[in-house]
């Protein structure tokens, strides 16, 4: 019992490292979104253009088509787990379908995700001389555009069902009562405002302006969820 009991106990350090080097790739992700406007209309609109992209600054091109965020997604599974054994003896049920639902979404995502083989096209575009070839990687990049572009439906769920397990998580945090209420609402509240973000960007034309001063409140209240259920994982760690 004393071994299974220190098992979990690593597991939450585990939790917190990982949450910790996530917050450093979101805060990233917010530095080089304003560094570079955070328009998603002021994107490449066009294959070409993503090639053109990669082909001047190879990591703003995989920047743009979400590959950092993939990379936190998948950071961000041992603190999931962590999140959820804190809530073994109050909630199993829920938490363990909250796990099973940010798997999931976490594996759409990367699945869907396109970054690396836009990149491929993009240097397979400028090694051939032939132009013939060159509409046919422009084909493929327009496709591969269409079915995982950043607002594509393809990478709708990717990002929203995620935000579903993460709101799951929260409600089970907040009746569980091992986080405090403030920290279980942020969680909450973020969640319900990201997903009508994922929404609006996704199936709502014209409708970024409006989505990102929506993202950017539920952003912080994530953030700020994670740092607070962060401190808390580390002190059951001890």
């Amino acid at each position: 019992m004393e071994n299974t009991e220190k098992q979990w106990k690593s597991v939450y350090t585990l939790g917190g490292i990982t949450t910790i080097i996530a917050l450093i790739g979101i805060l990233l992700d917010v530095i080089i979104g304003n560094i570079t406007g955070g328009n998603l209309s002021a994107l490449p609109q066009t294959a070409v253009e993503r090639f053109l992209q990669f082909h001047d600054n190879k990591f703003l091109g995989l920047y743009n088509l979400d590959f950092l965020n993939s990379i936190i997604q998948m950071i961000l599974i041992p603190t999931f787990i962590a999140l959820c054994a804190t809530q073994r003896k109050v909630n199993k049920p829920y938490a363990f379908l909250a796990l099973v639902i940010y798997l999931f979404g976490s594996a759409l995502m990367v699945a869907n995700n396109i970054a690396l083989p836009m990149l491929e096209l993009s240097n397979k575009y400028f090694a051939s001389t032939i132009e013939s070839q060159k509409i046919l990687y422009a084909a493929a990049g327009e496709s591969m555009l269409a079915a995982g572009a950043h607002g594509s439906p393809g990478m709708f769920l990717g990002f929203f069902i995620p935000n579903i397990a993460n709101l799951i998580i929260s409600v089970v945090m907040l009746k569980g009562k091992i986080f405090s209420k403030i920290n279980s609402w942020l969680g909450i509240i973020g969640s319900v405002l990201m997903m009508i973000y994922v929404v609006a960007v996704n199936f709502v034309s014209g409708a970024e302006t409006i989505a990102i001063v929506i993202a950017m409140p539920g952003g912080l209240m994530l953030m700020g969820w994670m740092v607070i259920f962060t401190i808390k994982l580390f002190k059951l760690s001890k």
